[in-house]
């Protein structure tokens, strides 16, 4: 009688522990589609959510921000780039079946246990968004296209024989990289500004309104109207000189030339030509009574140069074969100040 009490409330026993596992499972089994607490997805809380119910939230909540456009400013200037343009996406589904694999994990007993008590799981799904990389890289070479601005160097113009300085000025460049990194920080962002700053550095010349002027250790111009050659050291007036230019026929070649060569007291190559008589094609040394290049030679172009004179009264006048005539003393103290390479303007 006694073993067969003991058979009987062993079978109780039985029948009682498959009748709690089956109704664990059938528990279990009633929240196999429901997230789990404490369960979040990029920051939204997803607990006791179905799937469906999970991804309504997480599009109300993560991607409608991310459906505003970004916009880039600088200064009044604004640039958008908007969702569609970026291609913007996030894999919902996926971050929901995350979620719920999550809540899912150990055995039936752990989640019922858990369940029944109201714990929760610390657990946190990150989602994926994607968007285009090159639509952000359109958008960045869009906003250096129209705000880069490039540094103008200075420099000087001898057009009309005068001398114009064109000053320099700084210019500006967008700092790309900065700007493609917060252009994407700002599309992934749930919560911060849809605003980006244009940074920009300063672009400097590479030669300077101060720095111009050391280019131009000498400049002369040439004003064959009023006979004047005038010398300017450092673009700044240094001297004006008398001088005489050309006959009508034999006239000294106007434009912009640099002065080629120099020579003290020069010898001097007579042209083949008529008015050169029994001395054409000679060569006549330099310091002799003949040679008319007397003192200084400062070479210009095809055989014109500045010379000094003997016949110093034909200064002020058309009186030369092309060459521009000085005085002696005159052309002395300029060949000292004047390098081989300087600029000349004879207008």
């Amino acid at each position: 009688m006694r073993i067969r009490s003991i058979a009987i409330l062993v079978g109780l026993l039985v029948a009682l522990l498959l009748a709690a596992a089956g109704g664990v499972y059938a528990y279990d089994s009633s929240r196999s589609d429901v997230i789990a607490k404490g369960v979040r997805v990029s920051g939204v809380d997803v607990g006791e959510m179905k799937p469906d119910q999970a991804r309504a939230t997480l599009e109300r909540t993560l991607l409608e921000p991310l459906r505003k456009p970004v916009t880039v400013r600088y200064k009044d200037r604004r640039f958008r780039l908007t969702a569609s343009q970026a291609r913007v996406a996030i894999d919902l589904d996926g971050s929901v079946e995350s979620a719920l694999a999550r809540s899912r994990e150990g055995d039936m007993f752990t989640r019922t246990k858990r369940n029944l008590r109201g714990g929760r799981l610390a657990v946190e799904v990150p989602v994926e968004v994607n968007y285009s990389k090159a639509a952000v890289t359109r958008l960045v070479k869009r906003v250096s296209d129209k705000l880069d601005k490039p540094a103008r160097d200075a420099d000087v113009s001898f057009a009309g024989g005068q001398i114009e300085r064109k000053r320099s000025s700084t210019g500006r460049a967008v700092r790309t990289a900065a700007l493609r990194r917060n252009v994407n920080a700002a599309l992934l962002s749930l919560d911060g500004p849809r605003s980006v700053r244009v940074r920009t550095r300063t672009v400097r010349p590479k030669v300077s309104t101060d720095e111009v002027a050391d280019r131009y250790p000498a400049v002369l111009m040439v004003d064959r109207g009023s006979f004047k050659l005038t010398l300017y050291k450092e673009l700044k007036l240094a001297k004006t000189y008398g001088i005489a230019v050309g006959q009508v026929g034999l006239d000294t070649p106007a434009g912009e030339y640099k002065i080629q060569n120099k020579a003290i007291d020069p010898a001097w190559s007579v042209p083949d030509s008529d008015w050169a008589g029994d001395l054409a094609g000679q060569v006549i040394p330099g310091g002799t009574p003949e040679n008319p290049l007397k003192a200084r030679w400062l070479g210009v172009y095809n055989g014109v140069g500045i010379h000094g004179t003997a016949d110093e009264e034909s200064i002020g006048s058309n009186a030369s074969h092309g060459c521009i005539r000085m005085r002696v003393a005159e052309v002395k103290e300029l060949y000292d100040e004047v390098p081989v390479g300087a600029p000349i303007y004879i207008a």
